[in-house]
C-alpha cells in the first residue's frame, strides 16, 4: 500500500503478440467465431499497428468485439484460455518485461497490468506472471453470458481513469509511479505518470516519446518461463551477434547445397 506502482501494457509490451488474437484458433475450433471473424480481427489488428488507432478506431474496435462476444458462456471462454495458455501466451512473455516486473517488485512497487482485452483472457495471463492486479476490459453478463455490451473500456484516456482511481485507494505517488507501452493508443496513460517509457513503440508513438524525451526499450526476447526462471535474463542483440548468426545461416545454407550436389555426382557415377 502506498509509495508507487508500475502500470504495464500487455500487447507487444510484455508479450509478443496480441493477447486477444493468440486465442483466436481455440475460439475457432470451438465454434465461438468463423473464418471471417478470424480474418476481420487479423485484418483489423494489421491495420493499428500500421497506421495507430485514433478515439473512432477504438470505438469500432469496441463495438465489434462487444458483439462478436455476444452469446459466449464465460465459463467456456475462461476454460479456453486455461487450458491454451501455456501455449499461446507463455512462450511469448519477453524476458527483459519479466525481468523489468521483478526489478520493480525487487524495489517494492506493486505492477499492474493494464490491457484493452478483456478481463477473462488478461487475469489469467497476469497470474502467470505473478501480477493480481489487473486493469481490463468487462464485459456485460448475464445468465452466464456476455450480452454484447461493454461495462468498461480499458482504452484510451479510460485507462487514466482506472489508474487514477487505484492510485488514489491504495495512496499511489503517479509522480514517481512508472507507465509502459507500444501504442500511441496509450499516450494518456504513459502521460498520466512521471516516469513513462515506451516500450517497442509504433512509428506514432516513437516520435512523442523523442518530442518529450522519454526513454525507448526495445524488448526482443520472448522466452518460455520454464527457460526464463533458471536461465539469465537475455541480452540485447549486437550487430556482431546478427552478422554471426547471418554467416551461420549462410554457412548452413552452402553446406547444404554442396552436400546435395555431392550426392548428386554420385548417383551420376553409379548409373
Amino acid at each position: 500500500m502506498g509509495g508507487s506502482a508500475a502500470f504495464f501494457d500487455l500487447d507487444k509490451t510484455v508479450i509478443a503478440k496480441s493477447s486477444a488474437l493468440a486465442f483466436g484458433r481455440p475460439f475457432y475450433r470451438d465454434g465461438l467465431i468463423n473464418r471471417r471473424d478470424v480474418i476481420m480481427g487479423a485484418y483489423g489488428k494489421l491495420l493499428q499497428r500500421m497506421g495507430g488507432s485514433d478515439e473512432q478506431g477504438m470505438a469500432r474496435t469496441r463495438d465489434y468485439l462487444a458483439e462478436l462476444c455476444k452469446g459466449w458462456r464465460v465459463e467456456q471462454v475462461d476454460q479456453i484460455v486455461r487450458e491454451t495458455l501455456d501455449e499461446l501466451i507463455n512462450p511469448y512473455v519477453y524476458a527483459e518485461a519479466a525481468a523489468l516486473i521483478g526489478e520493480h517488485r525487487a524495489a517494492g512497487r506493486d505492477v499492474v497490468l493494464v490491457s484493452g482485452s478483456g478481463d477473462v483472457m488478461v487475469k489469467p495471463i497476469g497470474e502467470v506472471l505473478g501480477i493480481t492486479d489487473v486493469i481490463a476490459s468487462r464485459m456485460v453478463v448475464h445468465d452466464g453470458c456476455y450480452t454484447g455490451d461493454i461495462d468498461f473500456y480499458a482504452a484510451g484516456e479510460n485507462k487514466v481513469t482506472e489508474i487514477q482511481k487505484l492510485a488514489a485507494e491504495r495512496g499511489y505517488n503517479l509522480d514517481e509511479s512508472f507507465a509502459y507501452s507500444d501504442s500511441i493508443t496509450d499516450v494518456p496513460m504513459l502521460s498520466c505518470v512521471g516516469r513513462p517509457t515506451a516500450v517497442n513503440p509504433d512509428r506514432a508513438l516513437r516520435r512523442v516519446a523523442a518530442e518529450r524525451g522519454w526513454p525507448v526499450l526495445e524488448f526482443r526476447h520472448p522466452v518460455p518461463l520454464s527457460r526464463r526462471w533458471r536461465e539469465r535474463p537475455a541480452v540485447p542483440v549486437t550487430a556482431a551477434v546478427l552478422v554471426a548468426a547471418a554467416g551461420l545461416a549462410t554457412g548452413l545454407i552452402l553446406w547444404g547445397r554442396a552436400r546435395k550436389n555431392r550426392k548428386r555426382e554420385l548417383e551420376l557415377a553409379a548409373t
